[in-house]
């Protein structure tokens, strides 16, 4: 089928170029966010990376610390055990050394409290040793308390007698562990605040007890379900780091990417369906005005075709009149008054054209044949006109009887041109569940597949000096007027089309 350039196929045109830049614009603007994603993304990592660093080298500054007060610890355990050794010499009778190195370490001990008791748990001596009381002088079991870190060093002095030295951590070393402990204490709620505003849970190395979290809402922590998923869904994005903390032991820190970065790489998506939605709004309400336009522009040009077609119809009618006076057995006059008859079916036509149709339960198969009966005489002998079922046949549908006959009447027409004045057209007409059927065949030049629609557009013609406006007027005709469908059910170049018309049978 060879087509006419009209404005619909550069309207098509126009439509594939607006839609390919509209593809290679969203195409573009995706690309640049997704590029900004990857940046940030790189950008949060880097920050998480320093981060995790950051918590790794002070872990290991604690852990470092701890150990060195472990060896002060034991060191000071030393100099107690020392101190005991030089009291159980001066306790000796015996002993004919020199005792002023003695004295001096015993002098020397500024730093450890030490509590001297004899068997009796009366406290004997004390060193460095504030009692709460100024009458305390037994060996009390809050006193005991307060020495129980070490087990007491026993002097012997006599060779039946006993004392016993209490000592506990020195005073620095008491100071510097508190200092210590405040660390460890504040270094995990330090790995939830100072975690670049990422989403951060901290586990023991069973990774079932959670021992603080930050950027997650406290309420759904408390749900043991989200919990187990949050850990998964982190440990699935990064891999956990692993520290081992004094008091603590090995801790498990995951963490996952930050509210923002998750917001922004799902941006694009979400900017792709708001355009998305937003160009499908636009050309439903564009559609619907243009749409509307035609009806205005198919109503003014029907209405005023019927004004123009009136005055000139009523001066035939009326010469038709005075012929039949002059000339009463002319036999060409019948003729004259039938296609005035037709004329004025046509200016009827289109005046309804934009006006509620009065649609009545009509015989469509003697409607067609009416139709066909009057077309025949019109078209070339070497048309054949196949009608099924046979004219007794009833078949009732509602119907406007002059905008129908307009549809049979194109669509004959069409068939005509198609088969260039020499073939075949078929009429079936059949019921099928609620719905009457009108298939009209050809054994015309065809229509390519890809034109099944545009031959219902205005302007779509394959004759060089057509109009295109017949099949969209037949289509207007089928849909808006009786609520049907009519569409190409098949075509095969050079050998012919089928159009099929669907319509609502009669309620009963």
């Amino acid at each position: 089928m060879s087509l006419k350039l009209s404005i619909y196929t550069k309207k098509r045109r126009w439509k594939w170029f607006l839609f390919a830049l509209a593809v290679i614009i969203v195409a573009a603007s995706l690309w640049y966010t997704n590029l900004l994603v990857r940046k940030f993304a790189k950008e949060e990592r880097n920050n998480v990376k320093i981060w995790a660093n950051a918590i790794q080298r002070k872990a290991k500054l604690v852990k470092y610390t701890d150990e060195f007060f472990d060896q002060i610890k034991i060191e000071e355990q030393k100099r107690a055990e020392i101190l005991a050794g030089a009291y159980n010499i001066i306790g000796k009778e015996d002993y004919s050394g020199d005792l002023s190195f003695i004295i001096d370490i015993i002098r020397d001990n500024t730093t450890i409290p030490v509590i001297l008791t004899n068997e009796k748990g009366e406290i004997t001596n004390s060193v460095n040793y504030t009692f709460k009381t100024l009458n305390d002088s037994l060996f009390t079991p809050d006193i005991r308390r307060e020495f129980s870190d070490y087990p007491p060093i026993i002097i012997n002095y006599l060779e039946d007698k006993n004392l016993y030295l209490y000592y506990k951590k020195s005073i620095i070393f008491v100071e510097l562990r508190r200092v210590l402990d405040d660390i460890i204490q504040s270094f995990l709620s330090e790995v939830v605040t100072n975690s670049a505003s990422v989403p951060v849970i901290v586990t023991d190395s069973s990774q079932q007890n959670i021992l603080v979290f930050g950027n997650i809402d406290s309420l759904k922590m408390a749900d043991s379900v989200f919990v187990k998923r949050t850990i998964e869904k982190m440990n699935y994005e990064n891999d956990p780091i692993i520290l081992d903390l004094p008091e603590q032991g090995i801790v498990d820190i995951f963490y996952m990417n930050s509210a923002l970065l998750t917001q922004i790489k799902y941006y694009p998506f979400i900017q792709f369906i708001v355009i998305g939605l937003f160009l499908l709004i636009a050309y439903f309400l564009f559609s619907i005005a243009r749409k509307s336009e035609q009806n205005q522009v198919w109503v003014g040009m029907s209405k005023e075709t019927a004004h123009q077609l009136g005055t000139p119809l009523s001066s035939l009618i009326a010469w038709v009149e005075l012929l039949k006076i002059k000339y009463e057995k002319d036999e060409n006059i019948p003729e004259m008054e039938k296609d005035l008859r037709r004329l004025e079916n046509i200016t009827d036509r289109f005046s309804k054209i934009g006006s509620s149709a009065n649609l009545e339960n009509l015989d469509i198969v003697k409607v067609v044949y009416d139709s066909i009966d009057y077309f025949k005489t019109r078209s070339s002998k070497k048309v054949k006109y196949i009608i099924h079922p046979e004219k007794e046949a009833k078949i009732f549908v509602p119907l406007n009887r002059h905008l129908f006959e307009w549809v049979i009447e194109n669509l004959c027409k069409n068939a005509v041109d198609a088969i260039g004045g020499n073939g075949t057209i078929k009429i079936n007409i059949f019921e099928e569940n609620n719905n009457v059927i009108l298939d009209f065949s050809d054994t015309g030049k065809g229509i390519s597949k890809k034109h099944f629609k545009s031959v219902f557009n205005p302007g779509f013609t394959s004759k060089r000096r057509g109009w295109g406006l017949g099949l969209s007027l037949t289509e207007r005709i089928v849909k808006i007027y009786h609520s049907g469908k009519i569409y190409v059910r098949s075509s095969v170049l050079d050998q012919g089309t089928t159009f099929r018309i669907v319509l609502k049978k009669k309620k009963k």
